[in-house]
C-alpha cells in the first residue's frame, strides 16, 4: 500500500474517488488540512542567537490528524507528499516529512496541477524532491512575521497576543484609521460655473 498525502480533504475525497474508477486499490489518500507544524503560539520561538533557528511544535489541532498520518505512514511501502506547488505548498511537504518523521528513502514529492486521474498518475511517475528553496523561503517569511508581528502587536492591537501573521497587525491600525474616516460627515464641494469662447465661435460653458 502506498499513501498520498494531499492538502484539501476535498482533494483527497476526488482523487480516492477516481483512483477507485481506475481499480488502483494499492493507494490511500489522506489529506493534511495546511500546515500541521507552526512556531509556539505563546512565546517567540525564535532562536535569535542560534541564526534565527524557528521553533516548531505540532499544532494543537493537528496532535490527532499527525498521529493518524504516522500510523498510515509506517505501513505504507511509499509516502507521496502531493502539496501544492507553491513556497507553503513546498514547506507543507517538509513540515509533514519531519512530523511523520519519513525515510527519505521511502518518501515522494510530487506535484500536480489539475485533479485528473491523468494528472496524477504523470505525477506518480514523476516524483522530484522537496525543493529546500522554497522551503527556506517560506521559513524566512514565518520568521519575519514572528519578529515583526510580536513587537507591533501590543502598541498596535494592545494585546501581548502573538499573531499568525504580520499582515493582520499591519492592517489593524489602517483600518481603524479608515473606519474613522467613513464615519465622517462627506465633504460639500461647490460647483464652478465657466465660460470660455474660442476664436471664431460662441461661447461655452463648462460645469466642473
Amino acid at each position: 500500500m502506498n499513501l498520498v498525502i494531499v492538502e484539501s480533504p476535498k482533494k483527497a475525497e476526488l482523487i480516492s474517488g477516481f483512483l477507485k474508477k481506475h481499480q488502483l486499490n494499492d493507494y490511500k489518500v489522506m489529506a493534511s488540512a495546511g500546515h500541521v507544524r507552526d512556531l509556539k503560539q505563546h512565546s517567540f520561538s525564535v532562536n535569535v542567537e542560534d541564526h534565527f533557528r524557528p521553533e516548531y511544535v505540532i499544532t494543537e489541532d493537528k496532535k490527532s490528524l499527525v498521529r493518524e498520518l504516522k500510523a498510515a505512514a509506517k505501513k505504507a511501502d511509499l509516502v507521496y507528499l502531493a502539496s501544492d506547488e507553491d513556497r507553503e505548498g513546498e514547506a507543507i511537504a517538509w513540515h509533514l516529512s519531519e512530523a511523520l518523521e519519513l525515510k527519505p528513502e521511502k518518501t515522494r514529492r510530487i506535484v500536480f496541477h489539475e485533479i485528473t486521474a491523468e494528472a496524477f498518475l504523470h505525477a506518480l511517475e514523476h516524483p522530484r524532491e522537496v525543493n529546500m528553496n522554497l522551503v527556506d523561503a517560506q521559513q524566512a517569511r514565518r520568521v519575519l512575521d514572528r519578529i515583526v508581528g510580536f513587537e507591533l502587536s501590543l502598541p498596535c492591537c494592545g494585546s501581548a497576543s502573538v499573531p499568525r501573521s504580520l499582515q493582520g497587525v499591519c492592517r489593524a491600525s489602517p483600518s481603524d484609521s479608515s473606519s474613522t474616516v467613513s464615519a465622517r460627515s462627506q465633504p460639500s464641494y461647490p460647483n464652478l460655473l465657466t465660460a470660455y469662447r474660442r476664436p471664431s465661435s460662441s461661447p461655452r460653458v463648462s460645469v466642473s
